[in-house]
């Protein structure tokens, strides 16, 4: 009995010994490979980290730019909007209304963009203009524009570009941090093939960024500036010389002008019938003379016969 009591503690330390080496064995296995893999990971891949970079830029764009959007509408002022417009004018005098239009321009603050002049096959003389002003002074230019001489046609144009100007400023802020992060990633490899694909990267980037700019810059310009194309025509003579109404003068003058016309009509006529006139008068008188003749001579003759 005393035996078999003996043997039972044996195996019961044996197992616990065993187990703990065993253990002692896993935990140094788990250590190692630990350190392999940490050692691994410490020489990070650029290549991967620059296209997980990218990723993680896609992401956040659209989030970025849904929260732009809605903290930065409420501040939108009224430059977002893109303002065009169309005038067709006809003048009198070409060269003074293109000064005029000029002088206008340059007072409220713009600039001619384009002039152009050229001239029909009847010598109607025709310009047109580009012209760039502020918003503020839009409506007050129009109205001296089209004010010049006779309006004939007039188009004008507003399109709000809001969400495009915020959503191309969001653009800018997030590809400004990518190129940030890859420039820093360069700094960091060591590798030459990390380094050249990073350069790549980097290029690319830049490029996407200032064609963002650009846009932006177009969009600033469009917006606080209004164009207005500016078409001179000049008006024709006989148009120039009759467009007013008649008044009691013009009548007076035609009525006028009509009697002269009659009486020189008449005086023609006349003209041409004073040859016959004056035959025919010489025949009547040398008739008349004839017939007294006659009746003169026929009392003395009566006597002499009896």
């Amino acid at each position: 009995m005393r035996t078999r009591r003996s043997v039972r503690p044996a195996q019961a330390l044996a197992g616990v010994l065993l187990a703990a080496g065993l253990a002692l064995t896993g935990c140094s296995a788990a250590g190692g490979s630990g350190d392999s893999s940490s050692d691994k990971a410490a020489v990070p891949d650029a290549r991967s980290e620059a296209q997980a970079g990218g990723f993680q830029e896609d992401a956040k764009q659209g989030a970025g730019d849904s929260g732009s959007q809605a903290t930065s509408a409420p501040k939108v002022t009224p430059n977002r909007i893109i303002r065009t417009a169309s005038l067709t004018v006809q003048v009198k005098d070409v060269t003074d209304a293109l000064d005029e239009a000029r002088t206008t321009t340059e007072n409220a603050g713009g600039y001619v963009g384009d002039e152009s002049t050229t001239r029909d096959g009847d010598g109607t003389e025709r310009t047109r203009l580009v012209l760039r002003v502020p918003v503020a002074r839009y409506d007050d230019v129009l109205a001296d524009l089209q004010g010049a001489g006779k309006l004939l046609e007039r188009t004008a144009k507003a399109q709000d570009v809001t969400d495009q100007v915020v959503d191309v400023e969001s653009r800018i802020k997030t590809q400004q941090a990518s190129v940030a992060r890859v420039r820093e990633l360069m700094d960091q490899a060591t590798k030459l093939s990390d380094v050249v694909t990073l350069e790549g990267e980097l290029s690319r980037r830049e490029s996407d960024l200032e064609a963002l700019l650009a846009q932006q810059a177009s969009l600033k310009d469009r917006t606080s500036l209004a164009t207005v194309t500016l078409n001179l025509r000049e008006k024709p003579v006989e148009e120039a010389a009759g467009d007013d109404d008649p008044g009691f003068v013009d009548a007076l003058a035609g009525g006028w002008d009509a009697f002269v016309t009659m009486l020189r009509w008449i005086a023609v006529a006349f003209g041409a019938v004073l040859p016959f006139l004056v035959v025919a008068a010489l025949l009547v008188a040398g008739w008349l003379r004839l017939r007294r003749g006659r009746r003169r001579t026929s009392p003395a003759g009566e006597p002499g016969q009896d």
